[in-house]
């Protein structure tokens, strides 16, 4: 069986963020990148944070009452974030997605961001594997 890995699936062009980003100006990046999530990163491009759609409309819906859009995404930044490694096997990757972690992982390799995995992109990958698996058995 080959070896599927993350390095081989993942977005290279990532949007990424620093902690002091308007919540308005990342959700404007996020619709035009169609990424559901974004890593934050500081100036040496490690990852200190991840922000997700779900998180900057929690706040925009909050802050609408008051018409207070001055919120940064360290406010809402979540500190702990899960990551995979270029060279991670995308079925493992696939099995961790399956609980209620999240849909999109940073790729970092030497504690810096190269990219970002999607649950898409694990599934395209799952699914290239298994039509290969069906091409490769005789009839």
């Amino acid at each position: 069986m080959p070896t599927l890995q993350v390095k081989d699936y993942m977005n290279k062009q990532v949007v990424s963020f620093s902690a002091n980003t308007p919540i308005a100006v990342a959700v404007e990046r996020l619709i035009k990148s169609s990424q559901i999530g974004a890593p934050i990163v500081d100036d040496n491009k490690q990852v200190i944070g991840w922000v997700s759609e779900q998180d900057c409309l929690d706040k925009m819906l909050k802050s609408s009452y008051h018409c207070d859009g001055s919120a940064l995404l360290e406010d809402i930044m979540k500190p702990q974030v899960l990551s995979a490694s270029p060279q991670d096997n995308v079925l493992d990757l696939a099995s961790q997605m399956l609980g209620q972690k999240p849909k999109s992982y940073p790729v970092v390799e030497a504690g810096k961001l190269v990219g970002i995995i999607t649950r898409r992109d694990v599934l395209k990958a799952v699914n290239q594997h298994l039509n290969s698996c069906y091409t490769r058995q005789p009839a």
